[in-house]
């Protein structure tokens, strides 16, 4: 019964978090607000709420092992959605306009998996002294103000037209009201994840963070970017996917600012080693950045054959090589979730 009510209130998660992309949508329609901006950051950051609510509940109920697989997990999801939605509609995916800022944003992403990785692999302190912050977290807020300037100053467009009968008022009463009715499933999700761990030992706290949790609150981003990709604004549907993971990094601030008790970052129970040699959030990082590496060559192949030139040229081998990207990106997360299953003898 347990997975039945997991199922049933991921399905509620998925249900306020798409109406709430929905009028994130319309308030994009009534302003004059950029594409990259719209997509990377205002639907990015409520298409996330879910990680950022379940991370606050981990906190909350004290399994902060949680949070790592959460964001992490969530954050190598995105990049499957990317992946395969390039993969199902790659000629359209050349021809479309996509912002050069959200390049940069995989770059700040980049930076903060090394800076993360640095406090996963190693046993240095790096906590600030009589503030109990990690100096990593205060780093991490640093590359998404300087992502997000990225994403402000980009020239992209999107669709502007109006077609919308409800003010602007409305369109953000009832925004507020699907927010507050996603706030309450997520933290139902998180309790629903955490009685899992206990009844099942083995998922580990890492493992399920990622799978169950990871999973169920990057639904929203899978099918708001399903619908951008419907009406051809490839533009927010990547800035969606890179700036929800720039944003998921953000969670591990917030959460390390409340959990003053302890380290987010460091488990005060040992992880368990897969056959690896590697912890579950370890394992994470890895293939984390790899998928981001990968999704960055894959924007690189898009924005140097964009052109009408470069469409016709050689345009099966360009296909077959973002075809390939997205593949290898989706086979890093099965390749996390088959290792973290192998546990050490």
């Amino acid at each position: 019964m347990i997975f039945v009510w997991y199922l049933m209130a991921a399905a509620v998660l998925v249900l306020f978090s798409v109406k709430c992309a929905d009028y994130v949508d319309m308030i994009d329609k009534k302003t004059e607000l950029s594409g990259a901006f719209i997509g990377g950051v205002i639907l990015a950051a409520v298409t996330s709420l879910p990680e950022v609510i379940t991370s606050i509940s981990a906190v909350a109920i004290g399994n902060d092992d949680l949070i790592i697989g959460n964001v992490l997990g969530s954050d190598v999801f995105n990049l499957c959605i990317f992946a395969g939605l390039t993969l199902v509609s790659t000629k359209a995916f050349r021809k479309s306009v996509v912002g050069t800022s959200h390049l940069k944003t995989i770059v700040c992403t980049v930076l903060a998996y090394l800076v993360t990785g640095f406090v996963l692999f190693t046993d240095v302190d790096t906590t600030i002294p009589g503030v109990s912050i990690n100096m990593v977290s205060i780093i991490i807020v640093i590359l998404y103000a300087i992502a997000c300037k990225f994403m402000t100053s980009d020239d992209s467009e999107s669709d502007n037209e109006d077609d919308i009968s409800l003010t602007l008022k409305q369109i953000v009463t009832r925004f507020v009201l699907c927010a507050l009715g996603l706030v309450v499933s997520s933290v139902i999700i998180t309790q629903i994840t955490d009685t899992i761990t206990v009844q099942y030992p083995i998922f580990g706290s890492s493992l399920a963070g990622a799978v169950f949790l990871g999973v169920a609150t990057s639904i929203p981003e899978l099918t708001s970017s399903i619908a951008l990709v419907g009406k051809g604004n490839y533009n927010a549907m990547v800035g969606n996917v890179v700036g929800s993971n720039m944003f998921n990094y953000i969670i591990f601030s917030i959460s390390d600012i409340l959990a003053f008790r302890s380290d987010v970052y460091h488990s005060e129970v040992p992880e368990a080693i897969t056959a690896t040699g590697l912890t579950g959030s370890q394992l994470l990082v890895v293939f984390g950045l790899l998928s981001a590496f990968l999704t960055a060559a894959s924007l690189i192949v898009k924005y140097k054959t964009s052109s009408e030139k470069s469409l016709e040229k050689n345009s099966v081998a360009v296909n077959l090589t973002i075809k390939v990207l997205g593949v290898l990106i989706i086979a890093s997360y099965i390749s996390y979730l088959v290792c973290s299953m192998m546990v050490a003898a």
